[in-house]
């Protein structure tokens, strides 16, 4: 096994930014496992699980979830990988989640590779946030309990209390660039190819 063969990338950025979008299309193109503990904590909501069970509320009302409870779900998402190929969308979002991940990857032997930040004004992210949750209920599906302007304004407010010491974290360790995220979903995807060269 060859470490070259091994890409870790993290996106960052607040929630409505994009990232679930353009880590699933990045994913694609370099044969990456997407890892989004959003998309794993839903379905375990969804499918009424203990885990479920205990997350809804909290994600309900816009906190998050703990750091026990992530840790452990990407643990035992990488233990079968050989080799590591992940983006994680959403993880981490504290520098304690970012230092336990860190460990996580040296024990594999898969050091994280690269982390775009997409930038997006408030505004528009909570403009986009209650939008999707329009959509959806246009179409008829079921609306995502943190499709609301209240608890969209929380979020962003907790994302910034809480990730600008992730942000910092990476950027000291020369794996963070910043992706302007306004703009259509294509020249997005190009900045963020152009800051992975």
């Amino acid at each position: 096994m060859t470490q070259a063969k091994h890409n870790v990338v993290i996106f960052l950025g607040p929630p409505g930014a994009g990232k679930g979008t353009q880590a699933e299309r990045l994913a694609q193109d370099k044969a990456l496992i997407k890892i989004s503990t959003g998309d794993i904590l839903r379905d375990h909501v969804s499918r009424g699980t203990e885990l479920g069970q205990q997350v809804k509320p909290i994600m309900d009302a816009g906190q998050l979830v703990t750091d026990e409870i992530l840790i452990a779900l990407i643990r035992d998402k990488l233990a079968d990988m050989d080799p590591v190929r992940v983006i994680f969308d959403g993880f981490p979002r504290t520098t304690a989640q970012a230092q336990a991940l860190d460990v996580l990857l040296e024990e594999l032997g898969a050091p994280v590779c690269a982390v775009p930040l997409l930038d997006v004004p408030d505004e528009v992210l909570v403009r986009r946030i209650v939008e999707r949750g329009r959509q959806a209920a246009a179409r008829g599906e079921a609306v995502r309990s943190d499709d609301t302007e209240e608890v969209a304004r929380r979020r962003q407010q907790i994302y910034r209390e809480e990730t600008q010491p992730l942000i910092d974290y990476y950027s000291a360790r020369g794996h963070l660039y910043r992706v302007d995220g306004v703009g259509t979903m294509d020249e997005v995807y190009d900045r963020i190819l152009a800051g992975m060269n």
